[in-house]
């Protein structure tokens, strides 16, 4: 009777515990699928998804003006190696190796492609007209064919504009004003980049207006900015002008010494030649629209469309002075360019 009673016992507990056991599974199991259930929950769940972005240079190097995008992609978010990777492709100023880098681009499938230039936009489109390209800091994107207006871009393209030519006549300006006398000015520009020739027939326009004789000096490569500036000196040119692309800004410390070494004041588009140790500058504020190129890549990824996206001109413009070049060169800068001026390098 004991054995039965103590048989029964075991029966009871053995049933105890698995109903416990039971019980437990159960309400895990519940728990699981009201998580799964929570959208938030489940999205939080899910692996992040990289994207991968292509960032496409004619330039030798990467600088300032690339980490002032990175910044601006920070702030929206986005954490290199966590849920993007930046694919940089740099042509080392060499134009005909642009195009191979950009169909490079291309095969790893980038979702989309940043490009600093006109001419680096011109070889993106041209290996894809799918995959969307954001320009960081274009010339005239609509001449070049590149888009159908600011307004409404259409096709894969958008992004920023630098204005380059239609502040010509403004810089010229003042470099008349800085110059005192000054009549003939010298232009060096990449003839190699058929963006600069646009550039360069504004400026003439531009000279035009303001009574100056312009002289172009064409440089193809490094090896050509020499005999540009021999032929400066030939043309007896007052002042250098220079246009800003690839070449111009890989070699810039150069020709900044090329020019104070004949004595020349120089003005240029963007403030890093100023900072290298040129005269002058006045141009946009190019960190600032390489900032804000990092609002297109978050729109587009997000599901915007290109060619719905109006392309943005520049809110900020700088003036930046560098006494110490002035005083290089023998020449007083005019209290009313300096009282104008943003920045003054003494």
């Amino acid at each position: 009777m004991r054995s039965l009673l103590n048989g029964s016992k075991d029966r009871d507990n053995h049933w105890t515990e698995t109903s416990g056991a039971m019980r437990n599974s159960l309400s895990l199991l519940l728990i699981m699928l009201a998580l799964c259930g929570d959208p938030a929950i489940a999205e939080a769940q899910q692996p992040t998804k990289v994207r991968k972005i292509g960032y496409l240079t004619s330039a030798s190097g990467l600088g300032p003006l690339e980490e002032a995008f990175r910044q601006g992609l920070r702030e929206l978010g986005y954490v290199e190696g966590k849920n993007i990777v930046i694919e940089y492709r740099l042509a080392q100023g060499k134009l005909d190796r642009l195009f191979d880098l950009a169909a490079e681009l291309v095969r790893l499938k980038v979702d989309i492609i940043v490009t600093p230039s006109t001419l680096d936009a011109v070889a993106a489109q041209r290996a894809t007209r799918t995959i969307p390209i954001v320009m960081a800091a274009s010339g005239d994107s609509v001449a070049t064919g590149l888009v159908a207006s600011l307004a409404r871009p259409g096709g894969n393209v958008t992004g920023l504009t630098a204005l380059a030519r239609e502040l010509s006549g403004k810089r010229l300006e003042l470099l008349k004003e800085a110059v005192p006398g000054l009549s003939r000015v010298a232009v060096l520009w990449n003839a190699a980049n058929p963006d600069k020739a646009r550039d360069l027939e504004e400026t003439q326009v531009a000279a035009g207006t303001l009574g100056l004789q312009l002289q172009s000096l064409e440089a193809r490569g490094p090896n050509d900015l020499e005999s540009a500036f021999r032929a400066a000196n030939s043309k007896r040119v007052g002042a250098l002008f220079t246009l800003t692309d690839s070449l111009t800004i890989t070699h810039q410390s150069r020709i900044v010494d090329l020019a104070t070494k004949r004595g020349l004041p120089t003005l240029f588009q963007t403030r890093d030649f100023v900072d290298a140790g040129g005269l002058i500058s006045y141009g946009p504020n190019d960190a600032d629209l390489y900032k804000r190129a990092a609002t297109y890549v978050d729109k587009i990824l997000k599901g915007a469309k290109p060619g719905d996206l109006p392309i943005e001109q520049p809110m900020r413009f700088e003036l930046v002075i560098n006494l110490k070049a002035a005083k290089k060169i023998g020449l007083t800068i005019p209290p009313q360019i300096l009282m104008r001026a943003d920045k003054v390098i003494r």
